[in-house]
């Protein structure tokens, strides 16, 4: 029985793997080797285990066939689409992600559609069970970064090589699900694309206009709807594209069975022509204007709705036929990235409500994606983290995101504290110019994190970054909250009541501790326990933290987790102790072993004195016998805090990438800075020491010599 006015039924959420093959000059950059996916196959128990259903999987061309279609390559594909049919996932099969095709192809050759159709078929033959196909993942936008920008294969620049990369892409999609569903004729297309919309000033009302018509040509391709009428079929003319050919496209059309949709927070842009507003990077024109392209989200402007509804219902009221969102990403920290999924469910969900046929909500890159940054046109090894972060060891550990998909997909809803507050898009501090209008009223304050240390560098550093992050927070001074007192602590805890601590106080002064063993003690040791043992009690998540001075630089080697601590000073053996009864007392608590920190926002760390003594004309003398793991504070706060919100304990080394000696670091630090190097001067040998930070669990921050960059652009340090 049908109940009236009865709400439609919950979306689903989909999940998707950053399966990219971009051939960027003779080099192919494979997404699904570099996140490690290739050869890791129980990720497909893992991403099971959310709950997932359905899942965007690659079965690319360059892999399957990269010299010859004669010669096909399917045991790796037969191996994971047998246990995705066994953990009962439906595959929607990708042919095309971004690529060009193998090297007997491109997107300029008229033969690609047809070989594209012939390897479709061959798919098909193979796996018959799969009844949903993506066979070129955002065709328009491949065309525009291939042939209108240039950063793809094959490298043009012009309108004319664009028009016709589309076109042969839409009709190869269009002959590859004729060829697939003469194998299975039930098989259904799920097309995707990026449409963000283009807003702008009113002197560039018509370049806005003319890119929110292009956006939608790959769509309209496939739907039949490029005929003589239509206002750019002159120009695929004009471009090189068969006019018979396009009118049979509009003839026999292959209109998708489900529109997709993929929508970042760059998706949607704002042209101005008043350049001097925005950085020269942001540059750029259409050969009679110039002017800057920014993301339409940073611009404060009562026309401008940034969200994937919006998209969706641009989409649903243009073709009438079903939507998904087909890829929500955020290459950002933790709890941006929870907000952006929800903020992405909500929106789908209420459009839904309203009557469109949404289908789904996809999960994307769920095994994280590698520079992307650059559009993959430089290998840096920058990582974005998804559902799963597989920068470890020994497989994939699941992230607070992979606990909100599950979420989702289970009961369409998810509940984190640091959803209580705005993602960053929704925040007046996102704009370059900060609007004119009445504040908004008060939203309820949501729940803070609790900072101890506010007189210290990490404790202020923990602050300004939550503050950025969007993250309240309450910052601790000793005179507020003693950790050695309990009822000190009880009394902050019960007033504050924070969803999480972060405890950054304590004894730092490494060669006074010989001479103040039993202050040092208390403020590392006893002070750490209390804390542990009241956050034990109230159910409340910590952090706190150690130092590489539990080792005594002996081993051999770095020393990694599970090493046992042999302290050969006060200090050392303060943090040793303090970690055993952290864990003793509260065995969920996060506990961060680092080294040798240096950061940009005051002058009390190592990099700092050796580059002002360098400009000022002096020598340095440095170790050169004992190694260390330098580590950049604001990279050591970010890991730490997603680390937090992804509900981790136990112990784990926060370092960056590179171990050097004290001196090597100074050298490092004055050739980035532009300094006399030669002025660092290696101490008298002694005993050598190793103190280098290894790790089991996976180097989360970057390498280090990147960190020395970003703190001389960063840092109050001026020469």
């Amino acid at each position: 029985m049908t109940v009236a006015n009865a709400p439609p039924p919950r979306i689903e959420v989909w999940g998707g793997l950053e399966c990219t093959i971009a051939r960027v000059g003779d080099s192919f950059r494979d997404q699904i080797a570099q996140t490690g996916h290739r050869d890791r196959p129980g990720d497909l128990d893992k991403i099971a285990a959310l709950g997932l259903r359905t899942l965007r999987y690659p079965i690319l061309w360059e892999q399957v066939a990269p010299d010859d279609l004669a010669q096909p390559r399917w045991e790796w594909h037969d191996s994971r689409l047998a246990r995705l049919r066994e953990l009962g996932i439906a595959p929607i099969a990708g042919l095309l992600h971004h690529g060009s095709g193998p090297r007997y192809t491109d997107l300029l050759d008229p033969r690609f559609p047809g070989l594209l159709a012939e390897y479709a078929e061959m798919v098909a033959r193979r796996y018959p069970d799969i009844a949903m196909f993506t066979p070129v993942n955002e065709p328009l936008t491949t065309a525009r970064f291939s042939c209108l920008y240039g950063h793809w294969y094959p490298h043009r620049k012009d309108v004319g090589a664009f028009l016709l990369a589309l076109y042969h892409q839409c009709l190869g999609v269009a002959l590859a699900m004729r060829a697939i569903r003469r194998v299975t004729p039930g098989a259904r297309l799920v097309q995707t694309e990026d449409v963000g919309r283009v807003f702008s000033t009113p002197a560039l009302r018509g370049q806005a206009e003319y890119e929110n018509a292009r956006r939608w040509l790959g769509f309209d391709l496939l739907c039949g709807r490029v005929n003589r009428r239509h206002d750019w079929f002159a120009r695929f003319v004009a471009a090189g594209v068969p006019e018979r050919g396009l009118l049979e496209l509009a003839d026999d059309p292959s209109p998708p069975d489900i529109m997709g949709v993929n929508y970042y927070l760059t998706s949607d842009r704002f042209l101005d022509s008043r350049l001097r507003r925005y950085a020269p990077t942001s540059w750029g024109g259409n050969g009679s204007c110039r002017y800057a392209d920014v993301e339409a989200v940073r611009i404060a402007r009562a026309d401008i709705r940034i969200g994937v509804e919006g998209r969706l219902r641009e989409i649903w009221q243009r073709y009438g036929r079903p939507v998904a969102v087909t890829e929500t990403h955020n290459g950002c920290t933790r709890e941006e990235q929870l907000r952006w999924l929800v903020d992405a469910y909500n929106g789908a969900e209420r459009l839904r409500r309203a009557g469109a046929d949404v289908r789904a909500v996809t999960v994307w890159a769920l095994m994280g994606a590698i520079d992307w940054d650059s559009l993959l046109t430089r290998e840096q090894g920058h990582w974005e983290v998804g559902a799963f972060d597989a920068r470890r060891r020994d497989g994939l550990r699941p992230t607070a995101l992979a606990k909100a998909t599950a979420a989702l997909a289970t009961s369409g809803s998810y509940q984190h504290p640091v959803l209580g507050s705005p993602g960053w898009w929704r925040r007046d501090d996102r704009y370059f110019t900060k609007p004119r209008r009445t504040p908004a009223p008060a939203r309820p304050e949501a729940v803070p994190l609790l900072i101890t240390g506010a007189s210290g560098t990490l404790g202020r550093a923990f602050a300004r970054v939550a503050g950025l992050r969007g993250l309240p927070y309450r910052l601790t001074s000793r005179a507020d909250l003693d950790i050695a007192d309990p009822l000190s602590v009880a009394a902050a805890l019960e007033s504050r009541r924070p969803w999480a601590v972060i405890n950054t106080a304590g004894y730092v002064r490494v060669a006074d501790a010989e001479h103040e063993p039993e202050r040092c003690y208390r403020e590392n040791s006893e002070g750490a326990e209390t804390l542990a043992r009241a956050c034990a009690r109230l159910g409340i998540p910590l952090v706190t933290f150690s130092s590489d001075l539990v080792f005594d630089g002996f081993l051999g080697r770095a020393y990694i987790e599970t090493d046992s601590p042999t302290p050969r000073c006060v200090y050392g053996a303060s943090k040793a102790e303090a970690e055993r009864r952290v864990l003793q007392a509260c065995p969920d608590a996060l506990v961060i072993r680092t080294s040798a920190f240096f950061g940009p926002w005051d002058p009390h760390n190592f990099v700092y004195h050796t580059l002002r003594a360098l400009a000022r004309g002096e020598a340095v003398v440095a170790s050169a016998d004992r190694r260390v793991s330098p580590t950049y504070v604001p990279d050591l706060v970010d890991s730490t805090l997603d680390l937090l919100i992804d509900g981790e304990s136990g112990i784990w080394h926060l370092a960056n990438q590179g171990a050097v000696s004290w001196a090597e670091l100074a050298r490092l630090a004055a050739k980035a800075a532009g300094l006399d190097a030669s002025r660092v001067i290696d101490e008298a040998p002694r005993t050598e020491e190793n103190n280098e930070l290894g790790s089991l669990r996976g180097r989360l921050l970057p390498p280090l010599v990147p960190a020395l960059d970003r703190f001389l652009r960063e840092s109050v340090f001026q020469h």
